[in-house]
Order: C-alpha cells, then sequence, then structure tokens
C-alpha cells in the first residue's frame, strides 16, 4: 500500500529523524549563524521583492486619483481601472513562465538581475504617462519583473541558507513584499501618483548594485559543473572559519544523482509529481484566498464601506499590520513550525473573511460614495440595507477585519507557501516548477482581479468575501492532509522524504 504524503508522529512513523546526529555540517550550521554574509545576500536579493510588493499595491491609491483626474486622457471608467488593477498579474504570470527558462539557464542570480530591465523600465512609462496604453504597458512589465523575482528569489534564498535559519531566511521574501506594499501606502499619503512610480526606481538600482557584489547558487554552479566556484561561493557564504567539505559534498552527491533535467514520463514519478502537486496547490489556494484583489483595491474596498476613518489611513494602516505580521512569521517559523502556522493563518483567514462579508451584507452602508472610487453605485447595492454615514464603533469592522485577515495571510499562508515552494521541489525540477507554480498562481490572481469588480456589480461586495472564506476551510483541510513539516530538515532530506515516503537518508 502507498505510504501517505504526511505521516503522523510517533515511533512507528517518522517523517524526518527528529535529531540528526552530530556532524561536521552541524559545525557548519553553528558557523552560517555567526557570518552575517548571507544575511547580506539574502538583503540583496529580496529587494526584488520589495519592488514586487510596491508594484502589486501600486493601484491602491493611484485608481481613485485617476477615477478623479480631469483629464480625458487619464480617467479612468471602472472597465479600464478592473484593466489596470489586474494587468500586473498577466505580467506577473509571463515572468513567472520565463522564469522556468531563465531560471535554470542564467542561474538564479542572474534572472533576479535581469528583473531590473522591466522593472526600471515600467515605473519609467508610468511616472510619465499621458495615456490609458502607457499605464498599461508599464504596469505589465513591473508585473513582468514581479513574477520573474516571485519565481527566483526563494529558490536562491533556500539555496544558499542553512536549514537552522532557512525558516527565517524563507520568510523575507514575503516581508521585503509586505514592506514595499508598506511603504506605497505611506508614500501615497505624501506624494502625487507619478512621483510613486519615480520612488519606484530606487530599491531595483540598490538591488543591481548590491547583487553584484553576491554569488551565486552553489548548487546553481554544481548542476553547471562549476565545482571549484561553487565551493567559494558556499565558503564565502558560510565563512572562512567553517569547514564546508561536508555541506558540500553533500550537496555535490545531490547534485550528481540529478545531473540531467527531469523528463515528462519521469515528471510522472511520485517522488516527482507529488512536491510538485503540493507546492502548485498550495499556491493556487493561496491566490484563491483572495489577497491579490484585497491588495489591489484595499482603498476602493474602503471607500464602499462605511468606515470611521479615511481610506487612505486605513490602507496604511493595514500595511503597517501586515508587515508585523510578517516579522512575528519570520521569527517563530523555525519554533513552532510551518504547518502550526498554516493552520493558524487559513483559521484567522476564514473568521476575517466570513465577518467582512457579514458586515457588508447586514452593515451599514455609507451615505453617498467616499469618493468615485466606490465599488458599487446606489442601483448595484441591496437597497434593502439601511444607509448610514460612517460614525460610531460599528464601522471600524472592515478596518479590523481587514487587519484580521492580513494578519492572518501574513503570518501563515503568505510566507510559508513561497518558502515550502522552494522546499519541496525536486533539484532537478526547481527551476521549472517554480516557474510553473507563479504561472499558475498568477494567471489565478488576474482572474479574480479582473472579475472582482463585475461579480461586486452584479452580487454585491459581500459576496467574493464568503466565497474566500470558503476557500480559507479548503485550506485547513489541505494543510492536515497533504503538507510534510520540513522545519530544520535539509534540502536533500526533504527531497529524499518523497522519494522514499518515510525516513530521510541522513540519519
Amino acid at each position: 500500500m502507498q505510504e501517505p504524503l504526511l505521516g503522523a508522529e510517533g515511533p512507528d512513523y517518522d517523517t524526518f529523524p527528529e535529531k540528526p546526529p552530530p556532524s561536521p555540517g552541524d559545525r557548519a550550521r553553528v558557523g552560517t549563524l555567526q557570518n552575517k554574509r548571507v544575511f547580506l545576500a539574502t538583503f540583496a536579493a529580496v529587494l526584488g521583492n520589495f519592488s514586487f510588493g510596491y508594484a502589486l499595491v501600486y493601484t491602491s491609491p493611484v485608481i481613485p486619483a485617476l477615477e478623479r483626474s480631469l483629464d480625458p486622457d487619464l480617467h479612468l471608467t471602472k472597465s479600464q481601472a478592473s484593466w489596470f488593477g489586474s494587468v500586473f498579474t498577466l505580467g506577473a504570470a509571463a515572468g513567472g513562465l520565463s522564469a522556468m527558462i531563465l531560471n535554470d539557464l542564467l542561474g538564479r542570480k542572474l534572472s533576479i538581475m535581469f528583473s531590473a530591465v522591466p522593472s526600471a523600465a515600467g515605473y519609467a512609462l508610468m511616472a510619465g504617462a499621458h495615456g490609458l496604453w502607457m499605464l498599461l504597458l508599464g504596469r505589465t512589465l513591473t508585473g513582468f519583473a514581479g513574477g520573474l523575482t516571485a519565481a527566483c528569489i526563494p529558490v536562491y534564498v533556500s539555496e544558499i541558507a542553512p536549514p537552522g535559519v532557512r525558516g527565517a531566511l524563507g520568510a523575507t521574501p514575503q516581508l521585503m513584499a509586505v514592506f514595499g506594499s508598506l511603504s506605497l501606502y505611506a508614500l501615497g499619503l505624501l506624494l502625487p501618483w507619478r512621483w510613486l512610480a519615480v520612488a519606484g526606481e530606487a530599491p531595483v538600482l540598490i538591488m543591481i548594485l548590491l547583487l553584484s557584489f553576491m554569488p551565486n547558487s552553489p548548487r546553481f554552479l554544481l548542476s553547471r559543473g562549476r565545482d571549484e566556484e561553487a565551493l567559494q561561493a558556499l565558503a564565502w557564504l558560510r565563512g572562512t572559519d567553517v569547514d564546508v567539505h561536508w555541506e558540500f559534498e553533500q550537496i555535490q552527491d545531490n547534485v550528481r544523482r540529478q545531473s540531467s533535467r527531469v523528463s515528462w514520463a519521469e515528471a510522472r514519478a511520485p517522488h516527482v509529481c507529488r512536491p510538485i502537486t503540493v507546492a502548485l496547490l498550495m499556491r493556487l489556494l493561496q491566490q484563491l484566498t483572495g489577497i491579490t484583489p484585497i491588495l489591489v483595491y484595499l482603498q476602493s474596498i474602503f471607500d464602499s464601506t462605511a468606515v470611521l476613518l479615511p481610506p487612505k489611513d486605513d490602507a496604511a494602516i493595514v500595511g503597517a499590520v501586515r508587515l508585523l505580521s510578517v516579522l512575528i512569521a519570520a521569527l517563530t517559523m523555525d519554533l513552532a513550525g510551518r504547518k502550526v502556522l498554516l493552520f493558524v493563518s487559513a483559521a484567522i483567514m476564514f473568521a476575517a473573511n466570513l465577518t467582512l462579508g457579514l458586515y457588508i451584507h447586514f452593515g451599514p452602508r455609507p451615505l453617498s460614495p467616499n469618493s468615485t472610487a466606490g465599488l458599487e453605485s446606489e442601483s448595484w447595492g441591496d437597497l434593502a440595507q439601511p444607509l448610514a454615514a460612517p460614525a460610531g464603533y460599528l464601522t471600524l469592522v472592515p478596518l479590523l477585519a481587514t487587519m484580521l485577515f492580513i494578519m492572518g495571510y501574513a503570518m501563515g499562508w503568505g510566507p510559508i507557501t513561497w518558502l515550502l515552494m522552494s522546499e519541496v521541489l525536486p533539484l532537478r525540477a526547481r527551476g521549472v516548477a517554480s516557474g510553473l507554480c507563479v504561472l499558475a498562481s498568477w494567471l489565478t490572481a488576474f482572474v479574480l482581479t479582473k472579475s472582482f469588480l463585475p461579480v461586486v456589480s452584479t452580487f454585491g461586495l459581500q459576496v467574493p468575501f464568503f466565497f474566500f472564506a470558503a476557500i480559507c476551510l479548503v485550506s485547513l483541510v489541505f494543510t492536515g492532509c497533504c503538507v510534510p513539516e520540513t522545519k530544520g530538515r535539509s534540502l536533500e532530506q526533504i527531497e529524499s522524504f518523497f522519494r522514499t515516503g518515510r525516513r530521510s537518508f541522513l540519519r
């Protein structure tokens, strides 16, 4: 009988050995904690995620501004606003598709650096836009860069990080993306929309400068037969005072056993297709929780509900809560484990989406839309709902529920999905499979983001939130049935688990 993907803990079934015997690799791991170079290399790479998070929510303050614009070439209708908000995800899907080739052709580091070209060009187009086509093209280019970095950066970080801190470092891509979004929300309170695009160029330039001095992934270098360069890169990352030969030999052995690319026939083998399926389904469920349309239309959602604070302030507050939640996840991921945080995350998101849906359906509506960016007009909403001016503590519910949702997402399904994708994918298929996961993820995000406004117009704002709540319940079941615990395990141990179905080859 086939072994289950996830084994229950106990003496008769141990997914991974809890404490591998002491080895030179353990000493190398300790040395890495004292070596700050691996943290510097991680920081240089995840600046791409900062730019990604900044670009993703760029439309939140910009759509309301352009809907009020007196320039006929830049004034956005509802249909145009939905395209402006969603076309980023199409670009991200194309970026994920290109990562399937570039990740293994150029390597992780050079692929991240290459993303700076479309990113810088996209921001320049939006900063100097004189028509809708420039806005859409700029948004698409920044989305392409975001999709490329989304596939490459988690792989790069996981391959340079030691097991002891891979959870914390694996959360940094999401952490920097959240920090980028928060920066956009904060700057949106101060700067006009064109200068927001100009400000987006800065992290791109800093990323290029820092990455120029960072090494490539030792695993990628070994896969290209550049053994001496790989050893030098590993020694640089771990520190000159650390003996890296044990770790190098383990990586080298794993790379040699997988020196050729996986074929379509091999891809159907359980030890290959199971981790790819787990990573792919996690990315799909991550998007189906509603995170992308909520972030893209965050200010417009607040515009369309009875809220106590100005929508711009609400968006900035939510961004700050999101950053704090990712920090908590980064600090606890290697202590509590991935699965515990995924369970807690999905439960919190379910409660938040259900609360938002119920509030919108039964609660008060604004006396009049706060701005032309409102998602529903009088004729679209439920006319039986009571009209109320945004006053009283009840009108804090949309802000508090959204904060709760963002907190739940950011402490689990946000960072851990990216981390697990880079952890469970087999080395031979890692470049292609990570690109496939990003492609599927962003195509899903496009469908959700593009359909969000039409669904709201037809059925009401509460319907998407009820759907997102149902998906969160599915995520709870999926986590319990299909997601393995990878805390404290090397990439080679994780891959061995999917190959053998039981214990790691590292004893």
